[in-house]
């Protein structure tokens, strides 16, 4: 049954749109068309979860496979949480508007260490027990996770999820999936069903496993497989085009993955372990996919991801390829972090648009020593190199990262990143500028699983100390911001990062204490208190505090490299054997090449479970034809008289603006842009409608660069609007016009109003007269400088009339008042205001619809 939710998204809760489920490219498969229900739950709240490319990719082939459905659902904020508690209401999926407890299987991306406390949250939320053996008392869906931290060691959250899927999941949660519609078909119950899950590659079932003293796991069924193996598969990036929401989220852009997996061999980087071996995507499949997205979408700003994009020789080739072919629109690209020793001008030419986008490296340590240490494979001169080339393309801005608390790390080591940034800032001058700005973030290493450096001992002791190291030396240099990682937060996540089973009941007493979204920093204080005291009622204090002191580690002395680990049982591919050795040349200095362009590092990986590295011979570079540059011919304005209706009250004005901006991409229209350093499309909306009020007399101007027929521009703009955006009429305007939000004078209303008692038709149209007839009533109003100033709302008022008389204590009135866009305004909570000081009567609004926007006569700029 679905959820009532016009009740529980209102324009009180804080950004409703993101709860609506019909965003562009959502699925609304027909619930009775399919066998087996899914709901892909990201544990974080939208504007994260939304965004994030596997999450797009899983939805969109899951929904692609026959029989499946696949729905979405988020981490509520706390105001929407606390709504669904009040009211006892199931968290709900966004598409089918279901409870999660209707569904077949719930699916979690756990991609960081704490956020099992949110994964927690919205079991509560949905009004499903927290554990398996909670679930088997009913016929509850089918919990796992999958994820970087899943797939990493999954035994802390074991006892929170029937099944964990480790790897990638484009092939694996189809073969889930064929599985769950043969056991429903068969009838099977939940542990026949889950065994037969065992089977398939890629399913670690906790359940089957039991853990000994030593923190081992082994099985306890004679038909699981001793040792589970993570999937990798070929990225797919078609199925990268997708959602398109309508409120602004992390990364508000097409983003598509150009190479899945990293054989750099960095020490400490545990996603370049886990998703061994590479895997380049052919050129070519990348440059259609990102045209054919671009005008799917209608985004304006593109990312090509990888653990290491400039890893991926074809870059520029893609890059300047890409730009060459979108040369006529406002297209940018953003690339994550890179390498700085590839950064070069051909890189540089494919950075952004008119404007330059933001430029981020990670050398990760401040001396050539450490960064032999941990395997950086980068160089003094590469770096200087990077950077030199940045600033002579034009960056005057540059992000670098830094990490401290690597082993063998020494406070010349630490200290060696100040030097490192006054020899950049001394070397690298932008012309006509006083010096090279940086930020920089420290982060506090912390040891991973199926890492290198998984034995290593971390000390947040340490860490602060050395923190106040870095804080003092960098007092003295200028032109330079640190921002530095919350210690607490890193003691956090090694902790449950590296723990076993019998960690759960700590995570679920944190999450009783009100640990939750940890890695927001307005939460630490409250997270880290709650962990600290779950941890203390466990008996386990003495295990965090040596986590604080650098003396815990995962067996009793640095040379035990044979104790058994809690992730063992996983396997990942690279041979613990290679970890070890690996350890031994960190601790010597001793480098390992990268294994796709070089030697194999022999570790384990490539063979017929994992396949092989596969790099793709880049294409030629074409010719760079140049920045974009915007048309700002002006040849004909529409306007435009429009809608906002049903759930599209709930957008805001800003989203508004960008939902049209896309609206216009996406059909192709030629819109003239205004210039200067960010250029944006002229498209002018009359007046900004406050969330939650609907309207049927909306304007917006657009100009074009050529003239196009008005029957044809509505058919173009029109298809690629939402149905609850109407389109009611077009006209064409002088060029040389005044903009609708100029001409702007006065504005209709309907609103609902009602009364805590009776009150008669009579008695209503008295106060209306009177209100008609006051020459003053004052209001006292508070400007943009805080000044407050009282205005006469009598002067704004044109007339108020009675539409409708209903028999429940609500009335339903119209009026007309000032409407200009600069700040004379006659809203309807003033004229509320206005009815309560005639009728001495409490008044509630409860409804609001702008009729009509009126414009004072047409006249020439």
């Amino acid at each position: 049954m679905k959820v009532a939710i016009e009740k529980l998204i209102t324009p009180e809760i804080n950004k409703p749109a993101r709860y609506l489920g019909n965003e562009l490219g959502a699925k609304h498969k027909p619930w009775n068309e399919a066998d087996v229900y899914w709901v892909l739950t990201y544990p974080e709240i939208y504007e994260l979860g939304a965004s994030n490319l596997g999450h797009i990719i899983l939805y969109n082939i899951l929904n692609a496979q026959p029989r499946q459905l696949c729905d979405r659902a988020y981490l509520p904020a706390p105001d929407l949480a606390t709504k669904l508690r009040d009211t006892k209401t199931p968290l709900f999926a966004l598409e089918s508007r279901r409870s999660l407890t209707e569904f077949d299987i719930l699916g979690f991306n756990l991609s960081y260490e704490l956020g099992v406390t949110n994964v927690l949250e919205m079991l509560s939320l949905a009004q499903i027990p927290l554990t398996w053996q909670e679930r088997n008392q009913r016929n509850y869906p089918l919990v796992f996770a999958g994820g970087q931290t899943a797939t990493s060691n999954p035994e802390p959250f074991a006892d929170f999820f029937d099944f964990i899927a480790l790897g990638d999941g484009e092939e694996l949660l189809p073969e889930i999936g064929l599985v769950l519609e043969e056991g429903k078909t068969n009838n099977l119950s939940k542990g026949d069903l889950l065994l037969d899950l065992a089977q398939v590659p890629g399913v670690y079932v906790p359940r089957f496993y039991d853990v000994a003293d030593d923190s081992s796991v082994h099985p306890n069924h004679p038909d699981v497989p001793r040792r589970i193996l993570r999937r990798v598969a070929t990225p797919l990036p078609a199925y990268s085009i997708g959602l398109v929401p309508f409120v602004e989220t992390i990364h508000d852009r097409l983003v598509l993955e150009v190479r899945r997996g990293c054989t750099r061999g960095c020490r400490f980087c545990q996603p370049g372990m886990l998703t061994r071996p590479a895997r380049d995507v052919e050129p070519e499949q990348i440059i259609n996919t990102l045209e054919e997205g671009i005008r799917q979408t209608g985004y304006n700003e593109f990312s090509l991801l990888s653990l290491s994009c400039s890893d991926y020789l074809s870059l520029p080739s893609v890059g300047l390829e890409i730009k060459n072919r979108l040369k006529g629109k406002n297209i940018s690209l953003s690339l994550p972090s890179q390498r700085v020793d590839r950064f070069d001008e051909n890189i540089a030419n494919i950075i952004g648009g008119i404007r330059q986008s933001g430029l981020t490296f990670a050398p990760e340590a401040g001396t050539q020593r450490l960064r032999d240490v941990i395997n950086k494979g980068l160089t003094n001169e590469e770096l200087l190199r990077g950077i030199k080339t940045a600033v002579e393309q034009g960056w005057d801005k540059i992000k670098l990262y830094f990490m401290i608390g690597l082993p063998g790390e020494t406070d010349l080591d630490v200290l060696g990143i100040v030097e490192t940034v006054r020899w950049l800032k001394r070397e690298c001058r932008p012309r006509g500028k006083r010096s090279l700005q940086l930020t920089l973030t420290i982060s506090n290493f912390t040891p991973k699983p199926h890492t290198p450096f998984q034995w290593h001992s971390v000390s947040t002791s340490e860490f602060r100390r050395k923190q106040e190291l870095l804080r003092e030396a960098f007092r003295k240099v200028q032109g330079v911001k640190v921002n530095y990682t919350d210690i607490r937060i890193s003691a956090m996540e090694d902790f449950v990062g590296r723990s076993d089973r019998r960690l759960a009941p700590v995570v679920r007493r944190a999450w009783e204490l009100g640990a939750g979204m940890d890695s927001w920093w307005e939460n630490t204080d409250k997270a880290h208190s709650a962990w600290e005291q779950a941890i203390d009622e466990a008996e386990l204090t003495w295990k965090y505090r040596k986590v604080k002191n650098g003396e815990w580690n995962v067996f009793e002395t640095i040379d035990d490299y044979d104790v058994a680990l809690p992730w063992d049982h996983l396997d990942t591919g690279i041979n613990k054997a290679w970890l070890k050795e690996d350890l031994k040349r960190a601790l010597e200095t001793v480098t390992v090449p990268d294994c796709t362009f070089n030697s194999c590092s022999n570790c384990g990986v490539c063979g017929p479970d994992f396949g092989h590295n596969i790099a793709i011979e880049p294409p030629p570079i074409p010719e760079f034809q140049g920045k974009y540059q915007p048309n700002q011919n002006k040849a004909q304005r529409i306007r435009v008289w429009f809608g906002k209706v049903g759930e599209m009250a709930l957008v805001s004005h800003l989203d508004l603006v960008r939902l049209f901006n896309r609206a216009i991409h996406r059909g192709s229209l030629p819109i003239s842009c205004t210039g200067g350093y960010h250029p944006g499309p002229r498209v002018s909306i009359a007046n900004a409608l406050s969330l939650g009020i609907t309207s049927d007399g909306e304007i917006v101007d657009f100009e074009l660069t050529e003239r196009i027929k008005l029957g044809d521009f509505l058919q173009l703009l029109s298809t690629q609007l939402p149905s609850d955006i109407p389109i009611y009429q077009v006209e064409e305007v002088p060029i040389k016009s005044l903009a609708a939000t100029q001409l702007l004078d006065k504005a209709a209303y309907l609103i609902t109003v009602k009364t805590n008692e009776l009150v008669s038709l009579g008695e209503w149209q008295h106060w209306i007269d009177q209100l008609n007839h006051c020459p003053e009533i004052n209001w006292e109003k508070t400007t943009k400088s805080g000044k407050k100033i009282v205005v006469n709302l009598g002067d704004s008022l044109f007339s108020l009339s009675l539409k409708y008389y209903n028999n429940d204590n609500s009335v339903i009135l119209r009026y007309l008042g000032s409407c200009r866009n600069d700040g004379t305004v006659l809203k309807p909570e003033q004229v509320i205001y206005m009815l309560e000081q005639i009728s001495q009567q409490k008044l509630r609004l409860l409804q609001i619809h702008r009729q009509q926007l009126i414009l004072t006569d047409n006249k020439l700029k």
